[in-house]
């Protein structure tokens, strides 16, 4: 399998604007972060983009992808999926997702999903993730992991041995179940200190130490989680902040 990710930073994506900390201020292109988001390839060849923010069109051109066989959506926040208007060039997309993001993205994308779609409008096809059941997509199985970004759902995805967590700040044992025995696991880490919606970096070392992944990398991060090179001395080798354009094969 390969991974790649396309961006690794929160919300406001890193510099952060208006912002004049040392981490903004860098020069490093690893403390430059797109919004996150990250393209799966599997061994039958077969890539899964998970999550599709604003800055998807750079991305795509950045690093001459398309959306592959599917989106995968963790959940409708615009840092997670506002670049589908981007991808009308591309003209076609199927878009996995529960019933909540579906139905968000047909009522904020009214020349779409309308009876009679704007012309040039892109072929959207939706289908319904129904979070406990495991799904197929192309000959290989997706298990959706459930979490809480505070107290909005959201999925993580589970494919072969492979998992992407992102945007959540509490998570079931019973989920946790679903994520043992994998070699690559990331998981979403925002900054160093408490915040209600995401797991803080201590909380994402425990929990990485519990899953016990082979290797395990950190996402949707902040301009708080300080400058890369610095926080990922301080990290157990098989734990480490992922970057932009980070290419991870297994």
């Amino acid at each position: 399998m390969k991974l790649l990710f396309l961006g690794t930073g929160t919300s406001t994506g890193v510099p952060q604007l208006g912002c004049n900390c040392e981490v903004c201020r860098s020069i490093d292109p690893k403390d430059m972060r797109l919004r996150a988001s990250a393209m799966l390839t599997t061994d039958t060849g077969r890539q899964f983009l998970i999550d599709c923010g604003p800055d998807f069109r750079y991305q795509a051109l950045k690093y001459h992808i398309g959306v592959g066989d599917a989106i995968l959506f963790t959940h409708e926040h615009f840092d997670h999926a506002w670049g589908l208007n981007e991808i009308r060039p591309l003209h076609q997309a199927d878009l996995y997702a529960e019933d909540r993001v579906l139905k968000c993205f047909r009522d904020t994308l009214p020349y779409i999903f309308n009876e009679h779609p704007y012309p040039g409008a892109p072929d959207l096809r939706l289908h319904r993730i129904k979070e406990e059941k495991p799904f197929s997509i192309a000959g290989e199985r997706i298990i959706p992991i459930r979490v809480l970004h505070m107290q909005l759902p959201v999925l993580g995805y589970r494919i072969g041995d492979f998992a992407y967590v992102t945007d959540f700040s509490s998570i079931a044992e019973s989920e946790k179940e679903k994520l043992r025995g994998l070699k690559v696991l990331v998981l979403g880490a925002l900054r160093k200190s408490e915040h209600p919606a995401h797991l803080k970096l201590s909380d994402a070392l425990d929990l990485a130490r519990d899953l016990a992944a082979e290797r395990t990398f950190f996402t949707h991060m902040s301009h708080d989680m300080g400058k890369h090179e610095d926080v990922n001395r301080q990290l157990p080798p098989h734990v480490q902040l992922a970057y932009d354009g980070l290419r991870v094969e297994w």
